[in-house]
C-alpha cells in the first residue's frame, strides 16, 4: 500500500504532514463570497494573520482574486495591486510563517515568490496561464494542483460527469505526470470541491476521498463555508461554520492532510478530536 508524502520542503522550511494541518484563508478581494474573510487594509491583515498563527495555522493562503462561482477574472496587474501591500508586510512581521499565493497567473506567482512566499496554490492547473507551469518548474516550490473545468465564471455550467471520482482522479494523474517530467515532486492534490461540481458531486468526492491516496500525495480539502453546505442546510455563508466542521471531520477520516478554512481555531479542534479518535481505531492497534 502506498502512503501519501508526509513532508514538503517549503523553500527551506520543512512542513510536516504526518498529522493534518490547517491552511488559513486571507482574501485581499472586494467580492469574496464570505464577507468576514475579506481584508482591505494591511493593519487588518496583520491582526488576522496573527490570530491565525496563535490558533495554530500551518499555512497562510493569500489571494487577490475571488474564485467564487460566477466571479469575473481580473488582470495580473489588478491582482498585484491588491497583493503588493500585503505579502511583504506578512513576511516582515512573521518571517517563519509559511505563506501560499493563491493565483492563476504566472507573473503574480513569480512576484510573490520573489517577495518570499513559499508555495503556489493554483485552482486552474495552469489551464488559464501556461506561464504558471514554467514558474513552478523554475522554482521547484510546493504546488497545489486542483481540479476545475472552465473558469470561475463558467465552471458551474460544466458540472457534468459520468463518474466524478474517476474523472477527477484521471485529471490529477495526467497533471502529476507532467509535473514529474519537469522535476516537480512536492505536490498537494485538491479535488476542487465546489469548482465545476454540484452538491451531489461534492458529496460523492468527499465520501470517496480516500481513493486519492493512490496518488501518493498529500490531499487538501477546501470545504469551508461553501455553497454545498449552504444549500443543503438552508443557511448563509455566515451560518455555515457548523456544517464546515462536520464535513472537515469526514475529510480527515477520508485521509485529508490539509484543511483550507476561514476559521482556524475550529479546524484545529476538529484535527485534535480526529487524532484522539484514531487512538481508538482498532485497525491501528499492533497485534
Amino acid at each position: 500500500m502506498l502512503w501519501p508524502q508526509t513532508t514538503l520542503n517549503c523553500r527551506g522550511i520543512l512542513l510536516d504532514l504526518l498529522d493534518p494541518v490547517v491552511m488559513g484563508i486571507v482574501n485581499a478581494t472586494p467580492d469574496s463570497f464570505y464577507a468576514s474573510s475579506r481584508v482591505n487594509f494591511v493593519r487588518d491583515t496583520m491582526h488576522k494573520v496573527e490570530k491565525m498563527i496563535d490558533e495554530g495555522v500551518a499555512i497562510i493562503d493569500v489571494g487577490g482574486m475571488s474564485t467564487r462561482p460566477g466571479a469575473k477574472e481580473i488582470s495580473p496587474e489588478e491582482e498585484l495591486d491588491r497583493l503588493k501591500p500585503l505579502i511583504p508586510a506578512i513576511r516582515s512581521a512573521f518571517p517563519q510563517q509559511i505563506i501560499s499565493i493563491d493565483t492563476i497567473w504566472g507573473s503574480v506567482a513569480q512576484w510573490a515568490l520573489d517577495a518570499g512566499v513559499h508555495m503556489i496554490n493554483d485552482i486552474s492547473a495552469w489551464s488559464i496561464d501556461p506561464e504558471l507551469l514554467e514558474v513552478v518548474t523554475l522554482n521547484k516550490v510546493p504546488y497545489i494542483l486542483m481540479h476545475m473545468k472552465g473558469t470561475p465564471a463558467t465552471m458551474q455550467e460544466q458540472a457534468t460527469y459520468d463518474d466524478v471520482v474517476v474523472e477527477v482522479l484521471d485529471f490529477l494523474i495526467a497533471k502529476l505526470g507532467i509535473l514529474a517530467a519537469r522535476g516537480v515532486y512536492d505536490v498537494i492534490v485538491d479535488p476542487g470541491f465546489g469548482f465545476a461540481k454540484s452538491a451531489r458531486h461534492n458529496f460523492e468526492l468527499l465520501q470517496n476521498l480516500h481513493a486519492f491516496q493512490i496518488l501518493d500525495k498529500p490531499i487538501l480539502a477546501g470545504l469551508s463555508r461553501k455553497s454545498t453546505i449552504q444549500k443543503t442546510l438552508g443557511v448563509s455563508a455566515d451560518e455555515a461554520l457548523n456544517g464546515t466542521t462536520a464535513l472537515n471531520m469526514v475529510a480527515l477520516q477520508q485521509g485529508a492532510k490539509i484543511l483550507r478554512v476561514h476559521d482556524v481555531a475550529e479546524a484545529m479542534q476538529c484535527i485534535r478530536l480526529h487524532k484522539e479518535l484514531r487512538q481508538y481505531d482498532r485497525s491501528q492497534w499492533s497485534p
